[in-house]
C-alpha cells in the first residue's frame, strides 16, 4: 500500500512539474511574442513618422503665406541653392533657401528635442503629468526674454541689438530657474514629488516677475506674445543650425542611457541593488533634459503640449522600453512640429498663428482618442 501511495504521489508530482514547465514555456513564448509585436509596431511607427515628416517637409518648402510653388520646382530650387552655397540665387531659390528651409529644419530639431526632454523627465520623476517645463525652465526663459524687450537689459559681449540677445537671455533664465528648482528639491529630500512641487513654486515666482515686465512693455506686447506662445517666424540660417544641431544631437545622445532609464523605472531601490548610482544618474539626466529644453525654446519661444503628449503616445503604443520609446518620440515629435508649423503659417494667410496653439489643437483629439482606446491598459 505504501509503495502504491508513493508511486501515485510521484506521478502527481511529475504531472505538476510538467504543468509548471508548460506554463513557464507558455509565459516565455507569450513574452517573446509581445516583444516581437512591439518591435513590429515600433518599425511601423518609425516608417510612418519618417514618411509623414518627409511629406510635411516637402509641403513646407512648397507652401507658405508667400505663395505656392510646385513640389518638383521647390525641390529643384532647394538643391540648386544648396549647390551654389547660398550665393547668386534667383528669386525662387532665395525664397526657399533663406525662408522656408531653415524654418523646416528648426521645426524638426525642436519637435524632436521637446519630445525626448519630456520622455526623460517623465521617466526620472515617474509622473505621467510631467512635461519639459516642469522644472520652471519655461518661466525662467520667458521672464528673462520679456525683460530684454521691456526694459532693455543686456549681457556682456552681446550687443543690445544682437539677434542672439533674447535667445541668450532665455537660455540663461531657463538654466537659472532650473538651478533654483534643483536647489529647493534637493534641500527638500530629492523625491519625485519634491521636484514637481519645487518646479511649480519656482515657475510661479518667475511668472509673477514676468507679469510685471509685461505690464512695463505695452508698446512691444505683440512681439513678446509671439515669443511666449512660440513661433518659427524669426528663424534664419544664422540661428537654424544653433537650434537644429544641439537639439537633435542631444536627443540622439540621450538614447545611450535608454537601458538605464528602463532600470530606473523599476524603482530606485532595485536600481541601487543592481549597481546604479541613482542620485548621480537623476541629477545628470535632469541637467541634460533642462539644457535640451532651454536650447529648444531659446530662438522659437515656448511651445507646449509636444513634450507632454508625444512620449505618452509612444508609451501607449510601445510599452515602457525606452530603447523603443525614445527614438519613436524623436520621429513623431519632429513630424508633429513640422505639421504644426505648416498649419500655423497657412491656415489664415496672410496671418500667422502661434505654433503652441496649433500643437495643442492638433494633438489633443489624437491623444484623447488614444487614451480612450488604450487607457485601461496604460499605466503611465
Amino acid at each position: 500500500m505504501e509503495n502504491e501511495e508513493e508511486t501515485r504521489m510521484k506521478r502527481l508530482m511529475s504531472k505538476a512539474k510538467k504543468g509548471l514547465d508548460g506554463l513557464k514555456k507558455d509565459m516565455e513564448d507569450a513574452d517573446e511574442s509581445e516583444i516581437s509585436r512591439k518591435k513590429r509596431r515600433f518599425a511601423v511607427i518609425c516608417v510612418f513618422g519618417i514618411i509623414m515628416s518627409v511629406i510635411a517637409f516637402l509641403i513646407s518648402i512648397s507652401i507658405s503665406s508667400g505663395g505656392v510653388i510646385p513640389v518638383s520646382e521647390a525641390l529643384s530650387a532647394m538643391f540648386s541653392a544648396i549647390g551654389k552655397g547660398g550665393e547668386n540665387l534667383d528669386v525662387v531659390e532665395l525664397y526657399i533657401y533663406q525662408a522656408r528651409l531653415p524654418r523646416a529644419m528648426a521645426a524638426i530639431g525642436v519637435g524632436a528635442g521637446l519630445s525626448v526632454a519630456g520622455c526623460m523627465y517623465q521617466a526620472i520623476i515617474r509622473n505621467p503629468l510631467v512635461d519639459p517645463y516642469i522644472t520652471g525652465v519655461s518661466s525662467g526663459a520667458g521672464c528673462f526674454a520679456v525683460s530684454i524687450v521691456a526694459v532693455g537689459l543686456s549681457f556682456p559681449f552681446i550687443g543690445s541689438g544682437s539677434l542672439y540677445l533674447i535667445p541668450a537671455a532665455a537660455v540663461i533664465g531657463g538654466l537659472i530657474a532650473f538651478g533654483a528648482t534643483m536647489t529647493v528639491a534637493e534641500g527638500a529630500g530629492g523625491s519625485a514629488t519634491n521636484y514637481i512641487l519645487s518646479g511649480v513654486i519656482v515657475g510661479f515666482a518667475f511668472a509673477s516677475v514676468q507679469t510685471i515686465f509685461l505690464s512695463l512693455a505695452k508698446d512691444n506686447l505683440t512681439n513678446i506674445m509671439w515669443w511666449l506662445y512660440g513661433s518659427f517666424a524669426n528663424i534664419t540660417w544664422e540661428n537654424a543650425w544653433i537650434v537644429f544641431v544641439p537639439s537633435l544631437g542631444i536627443s540622439v545622445a540621450a538614447m545611450v542611457w535608454a537601458r538605464e532609464f528602463n532600470l530606473f523605472m523599476m524603482g530606485e531601490e532595485q536600481a541601487k541593488q543592481l549597481g546604479m548610482n541613482v542620485k548621480l544618474f537623476k541629477r545628470t539626466m535632469m541637467i541634460v533634459a533642462s539644457v535640451l529644453t532651454a536650447v529648444c525654446v531659446a530662438f522659437v519661444g515656448i511651445i507646449g503640449f509636444v513634450g507632454l503628449v508625444v512620449p505618452h503616445a509612444c508609451r501607449m503604443a510601445l510599452g515602457g522600453d525606452h530603447r523603443l520609446v525614445m527614438p519613436a518620440s524623436i520621429v513623431i515629435g519632429a513630424m508633429l512640429m513640422l505639421f504644426a508649423d505648416l498649419v500655423a503659417r497657412t491656415a489664415m494667410i496672410p496671418y500667422e498663428l502661434p505654433v503652441g496653439a496649433i500643437t495643442a489643437m492638433v494633438g489633443t483629439p489624437v491623444f484623447a482618442w488614444m487614451l480612450i482606446k488604450k487607457g485601461r491598459e496604460y499605466d503611465g
